[in-house]
């Protein structure tokens, strides 16, 4: 059977080493008070800070500290800083995928809108859709005549002189 790791007092009591290794990736005035020290192994513990961090309410900086058996607290290496969600902390919902998200209401909108479709109930509106676009259009028509009748009044004139 496994024994308990024992917490380290010098690692334990390292709160301000914790603290300066968060500023390597936040400003101090995002780091709280200090929350806890977990023991996470033999010379290895974790100390945990409030985040004032805009938009991450309920979540803790965290710096994992360790060091080598007799070594002093100048000593102390830190293995990983980052932060993590607590209990409270506001998280994105888990990943659904989309077979399991769509809505009854909605299969059933797209299954009518397919059979429509199929049916060609739509296909009457398509097919008066098709004959405006086949007919003449009567602006263009009428613009192409009265160029075309200059055009042959110009070419009379020219006749004639």
């Amino acid at each position: 059977m496994a024994r308990k790791p024992k917490l380290d007092e010098t690692l334990a009591a390292a709160k301000d080493r914790a603290r300066t290794a968060l500023l390597a990736i936040t400003e101090d005035a995002t780091i709280g008070e200090h929350v806890d020290v977990i023991c996470d192994g033999d010379r290895l513990v974790t100390h945990r800070f409030v985040t004032l961090q805009p938009g991450y309410e309920g979540w803790c900086w965290f710096a994992t500290l360790t060091r080598v058996p007799r070594a002093q607290a100048k000593d102390i290496t830190v293995c990983e800083v980052g932060i993590l969600p607590g209990e409270d902390a506001l998280l994105a919902p888990a990943w659904v995928p989309w077979a399991e998200r769509v809505r009854p209401e909605e299969l059933d909108a797209e299954r009518e809108a397919r059979e429509e479709a199929l049916n060609g109930s739509t296909g009457e509106s398509v097919a008066a859709q098709e004959q405006d676009l086949d007919a003449p259009d009567t602006t263009e028509t009428g613009e192409a005549d009265e160029a075309d009748e200059l055009l042959e009044s110009a070419e009379l004139e020219e006749g004639k002189g």
